[in-house]
């Protein structure tokens, strides 16, 4: 599915998109030049989803009886990591798109396009904003019930925050090793990948590791546990071949939930969160302007 390349840039500091490469060309570095000097300092592995091993990049798995065999790497080994292949069916597909494509995109770094629909988070100074949250978007509902139902591991899974990214090729749309934050988001990141098939790179400092964990179209990712917090995550340039669009849902952090200090703000989060009645932030804060 084709995406309208947006003209404007939403890059800031050192992140870059193609779009203002070409601007600019002979005064920064590529992220693709960034990408390939930092992915020679990290050994290169790669994650089997079926399994959930990793495994050296000339390691294959050999499926027989539902279970992998091969040697797999001891060190450093890549855990928490779920992919739940199919989640959503072609048509639901499409129609998920439509309705997304329905909302404004804004113009977000190194070339992506984003819609939130969350509370405002200051993290620097740890607040929190509930003005313009009118909760999670009518179409996910579904998704989050489906869950609920389908996905033990997300039985008890409270989103608060759902954030819709839009990648395609021709912005060079990229998102950077990075952790999502500790004091506000929780213990799961839930995201169902649309469009095209890509790679999740997770990297680990300590160990000098990457790993690629495949994301195929219409699959469901969660990452929890040592993935969560002791492992960066990032889509390389090179990995987006067509439009994609993610959706990310996130949980509160143990400070909002029972016997934390900002539980009573946790709860009114997830009240609102859950009325899947919410207009993307970006959308409530140009009414309120106008």
């Amino acid at each position: 599915m084709a995406a309208a390349v947006q003209t404007e840039c939403g890059c800031t500091g050192i992140r870059k998109c193609l779009l203002c490469e070409d601007k600019d060309k002979f005064k920064c570095v590529s992220i693709k030049a960034l990408e390939e000097e930092r992915s020679k300092k990290m050994q290169q592995y790669t994650f089997c989803i079926r399994c959930g091993r990793t495994l050296q990049v000339d390691q294959k798995c050999t499926h027989r009886e539902r279970k992998c065999e091969g040697p797999g790497t001891q060190e450093g080994v890549l855990e928490g990591v779920s992919v739940i292949l199919g989640f959503v069916t072609d048509i639901e597909e499409q129609t998920i798109v439509a309705e997304i494509d329905r909302t404004i995109w804004k113009p977000s770094q190194s070339g992506r396009r984003k819609q939130d629909f969350g509370p405002q988070v200051n993290f620097k100074k740890k607040k929190l904003k509930l003005d313009n949250f009118t909760g999670l978007p009518e179409f996910s509902k579904a998704l989050v019930e489906r869950m609920w139902i389908q996905v033990p591991a997300l039985s008890d899974f409270q989103p608060v925050e759902l954030c819709n990214l839009d990648y395609i090729p021709e912005r060079g749309s990229s998102i950077d090793p990075h952790f999502d934050d500790f004091w506000v988001w929780g213990e799961r990141l839930v995201t169902l990948n649309l469009l095209s098939d890509t790679i999740l790179t997770f990297s680990n400092d300590e160990h000098y590791m990457e790993v690629a964990v495949p994301m195929p179209r219409r699959s469901l990712i969660i990452v929890e546990g040592a993935a969560r917090y002791k492992w960066k995550h990032a889509i390389k340039r090179q990995h987006i071949a067509s439009r994609r669009i993610a959706i990310t849902l996130r949980e509160l952090s143990q400070e909002f939930c029972e016997g934390g200090k900002s539980f009573s703000l946790g709860t009114e989060l997830i009240q609102r969160a859950l009325t899947f009645q919410g207009k993307s932030v970006q959308v409530n804060i140009k009414d309120h302007e106008c």
